[in-house]
């Protein structure tokens, strides 16, 4: 399949600000294609950032049918532009696309397409120390009918746009509040694929922990209720000492490209790893007795988010003195170094744009 590349001319295009907010600013073009189920995949093109038309009643509006990805560009001291695991997202892309019953994608083909879009918007690639070209691949149902079923049509599109360094204090600690009443996901369930609906689900408790001064939620499983999944949009790690273990993947955690990388890494630089089945109550006592040194989320967004605060059931716990530790910033350290070109990349995760 080609690509029609219809690009801006270039007195159209706009410049991309010197300051800006994730998820608000968008780069000049989008790729976007169709599908349906006699012709499968067909019309991709790169073309001006537009909106979509979509029928009232299309699949999306009303049952949720729909996927998307988080990934990043980032452009080297030397202006090199470069991709981090980009064929890797695809993949889960496709994974979340059989979950939700929607077609895969052709993962090489929409790298190749990834690539020409961000070598087109290649001016909107920040050189900011932590900023970063934030990329939305989505996939929508747009069939027009409202009986429940498989739509027979859809949509998937990519959208660019700045992303600023995370950490606008400093590499600090967040607080996060455990949620001892709601779930976010359930074995069997979508919880393990990158849905709109397992996000529209955590806004509420999401709303409520702000409320009370709390940055996230930090999500437990939903058959005993006492086993850590993950937190908000990001895979949690608990350190102690040199070895960091992280809750294993039971088909209701997000398998976080990020959390991958770490468990891929962290033994090069002397730590040891292991994935396994995290009692709350376990966890918080060994805070409290100071086994646990450190605590960190991991993502797309922020990489490494530093955790200095558990509140359960109106009690506070503190790790580390509310501070960022050793191994939290290591591991943020090398991961973006081999993202921004600083580190040696022995794990060929880099995909390099030709601009």
């Amino acid at each position: 399949m080609s690509i029609d590349i219809k690009p801006l001319a270039p007195a159209e295009r706009k410049a991309c600000p010197e300051t800006f907010n994730f998820g608000e600013n968008f780069a000049d073009h989008m790729f976007i294609q169709a599908h349906d189920r006699v012709n499968g995949w067909k019309n991709a093109e790169i073309k001006p950032y537009q909106s979509i038309s979509l029928d009232p009643s299309a699949a999306v509006l009303h049952y949720g049918q729909e996927i998307f990805e988080g990934m990043k560009a980032y452009r080297t001291k030397e202006g090199q532009i470069n991709l981090f695991r980009p064929l890797d997202n695809f993949k889960r892309f496709n994974r979340s696309a059989t979950r939700m019953v929607m077609p895969e994608v052709d993962e090489n083909f929409h790298l190749d397409a990834l690539k020409e879009l961000v070598k087109l918007d290649n001016k909107w690639v920040p050189n900011q120390d932590g900023s970063s070209l934030y990329i939305r691949p989505t996939m929508i149902a747009t069939g027009a009918k409202l009986g429940l079923g498989a739509s027979d049509q859809y949509t998937h599109f990519i959208i660019t746009g700045p992303a600023g360094a995370y950490f606008k204090d400093g590499f600090s600690p967040v607080s996060v509040y455990v949620a001892d009443e709601y779930r976010r996901a359930v074995v069997g369930g979508v919880g393990e694929a990158k849905t709109g609906g397992n996000y529209a689900a955590s806004l509420y408790m999401s709303e409520e922990v702000a409320k009370k001064g709390y940055s996230q939620v930090l999500w437990l499983d939903a058959i005993h209720g006492k086993y850590i999944e993950e937190v908000g949009a990001m895979n949690i790690c608990f350190v102690y000492g040199d070895h960091i273990v992280t809750p294993k993947l039971s088909g209701s955690i997000l398998p976080g490209i990020t959390r991958d990388s770490i468990l891929k890494l962290a033994p090069t630089l002397g730590y040891t790893v292991a994935e396994e089945q995290l009692d709350i109550d376990v966890i918080l006592a060994d805070i409290k007795s100071g086994k646990i040194t450190e605590a960190f989320g991991c993502g797309t967004a922020a990489v490494i988010s530093p955790v200095g605060q558990l509140c359960f059931k109106g009690e506070d716990y503190f790790i580390n003195d509310n501070k960022a530790g050793e191994v939290s910033r290591n591991l943020y350290d090398e991961l973006t170094g081999i993202q921004y070109g600083r580190r040696e990349d022995k794990f060929g995760w880099i995909v390099k744009v030709d601009c």
